[in-house]
């Protein structure tokens, strides 16, 4: 994957910082990071998340590895999970911690009371081809390394709990079978939709709301002290997945698409029907059972999930509403005439 198009003066920095040998960053590159904007929705915060998580998946073409625990790099991204960390628990409000027994009660009480807006209906009922399209190239950004970010919890992970993910975690993965996993799935879907399924294709047009959703799972993933957050985030992710993905494989259907394009989502209504119980009761009941100290901390990671997944719909809906794309302007090529877009 190329490194992106930067969307301000730290992406600006990073990237070109990047295309070099490992050194330190300019003095006070971080600073840029503190200004007053939604950090949710701030591209050049969430962009530079992005860049400094993705030095520990798979990296950039020409960029070398030993960037990955460069210090002061480091240093940035702490400052950019700070204000986005600060951020989450300002807006996202979470319940009395319950007692380990009542978590899985709790996670189902906040699931019922999400009033997000429904992507999933109106994808099934009402998109177009280019808006089912708009959608995959926003979701590719996740799909295409599905269940990575949630699998860096498995060795915090003990007992009941940590069985439980694996089986989780082994599923998404194809039960040891490339052309099964979940990743590999989903890169047919984009097939015959006549999308680009390289990873990181769309990186440069999906827009910073995008972004957030899949830089909470490596903040979570990442640290250690959040792992009760991740295994609220898988927990919810599975509880509100079975019936969405039945919608998305419908409407693929309803405009004119065969089973090789909806076999992915048609794949996680069975699935993660299974897999919601076992992340609910097993996953996080356990986990608490454990640690009773972690509940609140498995229900701001599973809210921050609803709430930013809500924050995407809303943003996606009210654009199409509006007759808009839901996406980034393409940048444009490489030599051209003018400023990138």
């Amino acid at each position: 994957m190329r490194l992106p198009r930067p969307r301000g003066p730290v992406s600006d920095t990073l990237v070109a910082m990047l295309a070099g040998p490992p050194r330190d960053l300019p003095g006070g590159a971080w600073r840029e990071l503190v200004a007053g904007t939604d950090a949710c929705t701030d591209e050049d915060l969430q962009l530079s998340l992005h860049i400094c998580y993705e030095l520990h998946y798979r990296g950039f073409d020409g960029v070398d590895e030993r960037w990955e625990w460069q210090p002061s790099l480091l240093a940035l991204r702490q400052a950019g999970e700070e204000r986005f960390e600060d951020a989450l628990r300002a807006a996202v409000p979470v319940p009395t911690p319950p007692a380990p027994h009542e978590v899985p009660h709790a996670l189902t009480a906040l699931v019922d009371a999400d009033d997000a807006p429904s992507l999933s209906k109106f994808l099934k009922g009402r998109a177009t081809l280019e808006q089912f399209r708009e959608f995959v190239r926003h979701r590719s950004i996740y799909h295409l390394r599905e269940a990575d970010p949630h699998t860096w919890a498995i060795p915090r992970l003990a007992g009941r709990p940590k069985a439980a993910l694996v089986e989780i975690q082994s599923d998404e993965y194809g039960g040891g079978r490339a052309e099964r996993m979940h990743a590999e799935l989903f890169r047919a879907t984009m097939r015959e939709l006549d999308l680009d399924d390289t990873y990181g294709a769309y990186l440069d047009v999906v827009p910073a709301v995008t972004l957030a959703t899949n830089n909470l799972m490596s903040l979570f993933g990442l640290h250690r002290r959040l792992r009760g957050a991740t295994v609220g985030h898988l927990a919810v992710f599975e509880m509100t997945s079975s019936l969405p993905n039945r919608r998305y494989g419908d409407g693929l259907r309803r405009l004119g698409l065969d089973a090789t394009a909806t076999r992915f989502y048609d794949e996680h209504v069975e699935a993660d029907a299974v897999h919601e119980q076992i992340a609910v009761h097993d996953l996080a009941g356990g986990f608490c059972a454990q640690h009773p100290s972690q509940a609140g901390q498995v229900l701001f990671g599973a809210a921050c999930a609803l709430a930013l997944d809500g924050r995407f719909a809303a943003h996606v809906l009210d654009l199409w509403t509006a007759g808009h794309s839901s996406l980034r302007p393409a940048p444009a090529p490489v030599g051209a005439l003018g400023p990138p877009s």
